[in-house]
């Protein structure tokens, strides 16, 4: 298993798959069917090589099976906080702990970034990744957002990790 930064010759279809893939798989039941399934091969790929965006992946014997994107905070109320973007996993190496390792990579290249405070966003229905990330010492902080994907409305609950007393 390899855990490194996207490179320019790295197969961004193959980016794109985990994602796709991951979505279809863990927004079950949370997104409309039909969306999930109308996702077209590629969706993803150009967006990995955002100027801002920083991307790890994750390789098992040469496949690309998982990729995390992260930054400074883009949220102005944050300033000064990195902000895991995205994780996601091929279907078939969730529950390995695969994603305890990418997270835990991601975590340190933005510790190394100089962030000590992190935050990010999930789906309130994505119970599964919400525990995840309370195993990982992230709680919700009571901010959220409220969108709408393939016509549905979901709500974002934003978790953090702080070095801060936040009690203050």
């Amino acid at each position: 298993m390899e855990i490194r930064g996207l490179r320019p010759e790295d197969d961004r279809n193959a980016l794109s798959r985990v994602y796709e893939e991951s979505w279809k798989h863990a927004y079950r039941g949370i997104i409309p069917q039909d969306y999930l399934d109308s996702i077209p091969q590629g969706q993803w790929a150009a967006s990995a090589d955002k100027p801002s965006m920083n991307t790890l992946v994750m390789f098992e014997n040469g496949e690309l099976i998982g990729t995390s994107s992260f930054c400074p905070s883009r949220f102005e109320d944050m300033e000064g906080w990195g902000e895991v973007v995205s994780i996601y996993l091929l279907p078939a190496f969730i529950g390995k702990g695969y994603g305890k390792m990418l997270f835990g990579a991601v975590l340190r290249e933005l510790e190394v970034m100089g962030f000590r405070d992190i935050f990010l966003w999930v789906l309130e229905e994505n119970i599964s990744a919400r525990h995840f990330y309370e195993k990982q010492g992230f709680i919700p902080n009571g901010k959220y957002l409220d969108d709408s994907i393939g016509g549905k409305p979901v709500r974002e609950v934003m978790y953090v990790k702080s070095q801060k007393d936040l009690s203050i």
